[in-house]
């Protein structure tokens, strides 16, 4: 299938999940600020991998990716009912912390810096 096509389905597909997210599902265990950071489907259209990324401490996580998968059902559907596909997408949930890593990281930089420019202090007062 055409890697453009695939791309826009999976574009539609986030754009779907993410709204489902935001204003349908009302499952108490999805807490701490879900956000849907990329979709990716197949290209037979059979499973869509939705990256999730939650804000909050590893249960909230966990219990947020085990809310959505419950909802499972219902996101398929919804996709269904939004997107005219022939085959729906199956939606996999996957814990996405790449924003996590990212923070990290530019923390570590940012210590370095900080501990290079105390240094290069340091010499010249020497």
């Amino acid at each position: 299938m055409n890697e453009k096509r695939i791309n826009r389905i999976s574009e539609e597909v986030r754009k779907v999940v993410s709204d489902l997210i935001q204003n349908e599902i009302k499952d108490p265990r999805i807490s701490g600020m879900p956000s849907v950071n990329k979709v990716s489907v197949t290209k037979d259209l059979r499973f869509a991998k939705i990256y999730i990324s939650v804000l909050g401490s590893e249960e909230d996580k966990a219990s947020t990716i085990e809310g959505l998968q419950s909802a499972k059902g219902f996101v398929r559907k919804e996709i269904g009912n939004r997107i005219d596909l022939r085959h729906v997408p199956e939606p996999l949930f996957e814990l996405d912390e790449s924003i996590e890593q990212a923070l990290y990281l530019t923390k570590l930089i940012e210590e370095v810096n900080r501990n290079t420019r105390e240094a290069s202090d340091n010499d010249d007062e020497e």
